[in-house]
């Protein structure tokens, strides 16, 4: 009985991979070995990425928050301290963009938190 290879599916899913390498450097993009690890390692990359990203955003809000409180001769910590115990829900994505766009109304709940 001769030997049966699935050539539909094997192309298939070679073709699937090369497609989604469309773009990368040199042999990355079309020999099937070096793009499939390539994408992989991509596919990695982007995972990691997607959870570093979500720390940055974060790191940023609490610099823009600083930045604005120290106008007002006040650190950071004490003020989110101030904030836990005035019990505001309001989180640090708001509070940053309430101090880039929206100052007086930042103020405002920095007065009423004092």
């Amino acid at each position: 009985m001769p030997r049966s290879v699935n050539n539909v599916a094997s192309k298939k899913r070679k073709k699937k991979i090369l497609k989604s390498t469309k773009g990368f450097f040199g042999r990355r993009k079309n020999v099937w070995t070096v793009a499939k690890n390539a994408l992989e390692k991509a596919l990695l990359y982007s995972y990691v990425h997607r959870k570093i990203k979500k720390r940055n955003m974060r790191s940023l809000w609490i610099q823009r928050i600083n930045a604005a409180v120290n106008e007002h001769d006040i650190s950071y910590s004490k003020f989110i301290n101030l904030i836990h115990k005035n019990k505001v829900k309001l989180n640090r994505k708001v509070l940053a963009d309430m101090a880039m766009n929206d100052p007086k109304s930042f103020n405002e709940i920095l007065k009423s938190i004092k």
